[in-house]
C-alpha cells in the first residue's frame, strides 16, 4: 500500500482486521508477487495475469483474501456514515437492493440495513477465507471443488460494497481526497474479476456508468 493510501486510510477505521499471509509459505510469496507488479506501475490489465508456472487457483486465492482486506479498509472509512438511519437498506440506488441469505438465520432473500448486510458480509467472508477446506494454506493440498463456486459468491458480493460506496458515500470518499486510489481499487478489482470470469457481467451493471467508477 503506497504511503498516500495509508495516510488516507486510518488503520483504526478498518473494518475488520486485515488477514495475512504467512511468511515463508507459497502464498506469501504470491502475495509479494502481486504487490511488486503493482508497485511497479504495471498496467492494471497487465498485472492480474497470471504469472508464468504459477496455479490459478492459488493466485485467486491470494487476490480474493487481498480484495477483502482492501474493500475492508475502503468501507471502514465511511462506516460512521453509513448507518441504520442513512442507510436503512442496502442498496446502490433506486434500482438496486441486494437482500442477504445465508445457511443459517436469514434461509430466504432478506432486506436489511447497509451496515447489517455489512456486518454478516465481513463475517462470512472471514469464515470462507479461514476455513481450510476452502483456502488451504498448504503447498500440495488440492483445492475443493467448490473452491471457485464459494470464491464467485465472495466477489460478487464484495463487489455490492462497491457499489454501496460509490453511489451512497462517494461524497465522503472525494472530501477525503481519496477518490483516486478507491477509483484503482476498484479497477484492479474489475479486471481481475474479467481476467478470470469471475463475477457475471450482469452483476457489474450497477457500476458501469457511474463516474470515475469505470472499468475499462
Amino acid at each position: 500500500m503506497s504511503h498516500a493510501l495509508k495516510q488516507v486510510f486510518n488503520k483504526d477505521k478498518t473494518f475488520r482486521p486485515k488477514r495475512k499471509f504467512e511468511p515463508g509459505t507459497q502464498r506469501f510469496e504470491l502475495h509479494k508477487k502481486a504487490q511488486a507488479s503493482l508497485n511497479a506501475g504495471l498496467d492494471l490489465k497487465v498485472a492480474v495475469q497470471l504469472p508464468p508456472g504459477e496455479e490459478q487457483n492459488d493466485w485467486v486465492a491470494v487476490h480474493v483474501v487481498d480484495f477483502f482486506n482492501r474493500i475492508n479498509l475502503i468501507y471502514g472509512t465511511i462506516s460512521d456514515y453509513c448507518t441504520e438511519q442513512s442507510c436503512p437498506v442496502m442498496s446502490g440506488g433506486p434500482k438496486y437492493e441486494y437482500r442477504w441469505q445465508d445457511e443459517h438465520k436469514y434461509r430466504k432473500p432478506t432486506a436489511l440495513s447497509a451496515p447489517q448486510y455489512m456486518n454478516l458480509l465481513m463475517d462470512w467472508i472471514e469464515v470462507q477465507i479461514n476455513n481450510e477446506d476452502i483456502f488451504p494454506t498448504n503447498v500440495g493440498t488440492p483445492f475443493p471443488k467448490n473452491f471457485l463456486p464459494v470464491v464467485k459468491k465472495i466477489l460478487s458480493r464484495l463487489f455490492r460494497v462497491f457499489v454501496h460506496v460509490y453511489i451512497h458515500h462517494f461524497d465522503r470518499i472525494t472530501q477525503m481526497g481519496s477518490e483516486a486510489h478507491v477509483n484503482t481499487c476498484y479497477k484492479h478489482f474489475y479486471y481481475f474479476v474479467k481476467e478470470f470470469n469471475l463475477i457475471d457481467t450482469k452483476e457489474l451493471e450497477p457500476l458501469v456508468s457511474v463516474r470515475g467508477a469505470q472499468g475499462t
